[in-house]
């Protein structure tokens, strides 16, 4: 689950009531936990965070100290405690005990456990279901190591000999979950860290002297290296574990160390107290001062990366949210309560004061908007920039979910072509008339003018003077004769009034097939009708704007509502029209939607049987 490392795509607070959601979910989860344990995960008085990763695992921490539960869905279905949290409350899950360090070995490597590496109580093994969450420890010590789902249920396992694997992990001591918050405080880290895998044959793989007297052991390791289906699969060899300089360490006794010394060692393993691991390390707490400089600079590398002139005036509130927070480092959780302003008015007010921007309060909605930026202030000329490394996605995995992407994947977007209104802005900043544009795109070349001309008005940053070119670009032949021409426009709407003035075009692609088509992308119609004999007949058109085949897709329809259906040519109009038998037109809505990706706001319903 944590193999490969995944920077979070977002990290903000639990709300109050995303904060009870996540507490009952958890005791639902895990019955075992008393109230007291959840407040000993989960402390009332303490922030949670929640990280969301873009493989859809959301994983929630305790500010300030350290993750204490995943969630692989992000729907709060599959959650699981992290390490972390089993250490503080070791009896949160049932937990398999392992026979001993040579199998411990291979699941703090990232291999998943087997049954033979299982070791099995006087009284036989215990009951479970398929899919439940156990964790994994080491005889005679409370602490456990990792945590996962199991594969098969405990009567399946022992008709099956207790072969086989016993549990998916999903989060092992040492992971990437673990080293991402390497740095905070975590109890007793540093003593487990030396323990287990300053241990050299924990990491590297026992000699051929070796004589390991647990011939269970060596089932569960023989099988783990030589079996070769599906019971294999996400296994580890023990010569692919890393044995960087922090890890692999050098024995007196050229490494000849059993597996019962192995085992004595990581029995010693203490679990810290329950209440140390909610405070938060004074070393990593980040001061007053340092916060009001982290918020200096975060501001000054949004003005620098993302806040454009064109942007202004902006929100607070949005400057905030959109500009300032995405500039954080990672990991980071930026609070400005917490700072010497403690309010972000009063924040926004001292950079105001200081020169770099110029604010106003909006009266009406009680909030500070920014309206220009002195690029020329000596903080903003002297801050440089961090240029963010642009992580390289892995090119098998890219190769494989390209793959397996389906060929209905569509993808819409409408581009607009300059007109004759409009050519002499294009013309005037140097860009080609010829070319088809964005919105976005064509924003930024009228603004591209503006600049040029300074025609933005001294006394009014948020409006734009308008001269003789722009004004006929954006009002020739839409102003009623005997109306008098604007001389000014604000800078929120002259992006919008310029791309109304250009030609519309629109581009559709799926998969491998691109089209690019003149005028605004039509829409999809599906009509539902009576026809004789009280019997209701649905119509459905328009699916080649969006590159669907009609044959295909009456074929598939004819499948998926067990009907007849037809294809036949449009009357008096150009495409085909696809009749399926019965009223299925919000099905047949939901299915282009969830099938073939055509947004809602292009398929128009019409229902005739309703009266």
């Amino acid at each position: 689950m944590f193999k490969k490392a995944v920077e979070a795509k977002s990290q903000q607070r639990l709300s109050g009531a995303d904060r009870k959601k996540l507490k009952r979910t958890v005791k639902d989860k895990f019955p075992r936990a008393s109230d007291s344990d959840l407040d000993t995960l989960l402390p009332p008085k303490v922030e949670i965070t929640v990280a969301k990763f873009q493989t859809r695992v959301h994983v929630y921490a305790v500010e300030g100290g350290f993750p204490v539960f995943f969630d692989i869905d992000g729907r709060g279905s599959d959650i699981f405690p992290t390490v972390y949290a089993l250490w503080m409350v070791p009896d949160l899950l049932p937990a398999f005990i392992l026979k001993g360090g040579e199998v411990s070995r291979y699941v703090i490597g990232g291999a998943d456990l087997m049954f033979p590496g299982i070791l099995v109580p006087p009284e036989g093994l215990p009951s479970f279901a398929a899919g439940e969450t156990w964790a994994v420890k080491v005889p005679e010590n409370p602490a456990p190591i990792a945590v996962g789902s199991t594969t098969v249920s405990s009567a399946e396992a022992l008709k099956a000999g207790l072969r086989g694997k016993a549990l998916r992990i999903t989060h092992y001591y040492r992971d990437l979950l673990w080293e991402s918050v390497e740095g905070r405080y975590v109890p007793n880290a540093g003593f487990l860290e030396d323990v287990v895998f300053g241990h050299p044959s924990l990491l590297s793989p026992p000699s051929h002297d070796s004589d390991l007297t647990d011939a269970a052991c060596e089932t569960s390791i023989d099988q783990q290296n030589n079996a070769k289906s599906d019971e294999a699969e996400g296994l580890l060899d023990v010569n692919e574990l890393p044995s960087d300089s922090s890890h692999a360490l050098t024995t007196p006794n050229n490494g000849e160390i059993t597996a019962d010394e192995i085992t004595a060692g990581v029995v010693d393993l203490k679990l810290p107290d329950s209440d140390s691991p909610n405070e938060p390390n004074d070393q990593h707490t980040l001061s007053t001062s340092d916060i009001d400089l982290l918020l200096d600079k975060c501001l000054l590398q949004a003005l620098h990366t993302t806040l454009k002139d064109k942007d202004l005036p902006i929100p607070g509130s949005t400057l905030w949210s959109n500009h300032v927070l995405p500039c954080r480092p990672s990991g980071i959780t930026l609070d400005i309560k917490k700072s010497s302003h403690k309010k972000l008015s009063k924040w926004l007010q001292a950079k105001a004061s200081s020169g770099l921007i110029s604010v106003k309060e909006d009266k009406h909605k009680k909030e500070v908007v920014l309206f220009s930026v002195n690029r020329k202030h000596a903080d903003y000329s002297s801050f440089k920039p961090e240029k963010r490394p642009v992580e390289k996605p892995d090119q098998s995995s890219v190769q494989s979910v390209n793959e397996t992407r389906s060929s209905k994947t569509l993808e819409v977007a409408e581009i607009y072509k300059p007109s004759v209104h409009v050519n002499p802005i294009f013309s005037s900043v140097g860009a080609d008339t010829g070319k088809l544009y964005t919105a976005s795109e064509a924003t930024d070349i009228v603004f591209a003018y503006v600049e040029k001309e300074n025609l933005v008005k001294p006394i009014n940053k948020s409006l734009v003077i308008l001269d003789a070119t722009l004004c006929d670009a954006l009002f020739k032949g839409a102003i009623k004769k005997g109306t008098t021409y604007p001389t000014e426009i604000h800078k929120k709407d002259i992006g919008q009034t310029f791309v109304n003035r250009m030609q519309p075009h629109h581009v559709v692609t799926r998969g491998n097939e691109s089209v690019v088509r003149k005028g605004a992308l039509k829409t999809i119609q599906i009509m539902t009708e009576r026809r004789q004999g009280n019997k209701k007949v649905t119509k459905l058109s328009g699916m080649e704007s969006f590159l669907i085949d009609g044959e295909a897709l009456a074929s598939e329809l004819q499948k998926k509502f067990a009907c007849s259906t037809t294809v036949g040519e449009l009357p008096g109009k150009k495409g085909q029209e696809v009749l399926v038998q019965g009223g299925v037109i919000d099905d047949l809505g939901r299915h282009l939607v969830e099938q073939y990706g055509v947004p809602k706001r292009f398929i128009e319903v019409l229902d005739k049987t309703k009266r």
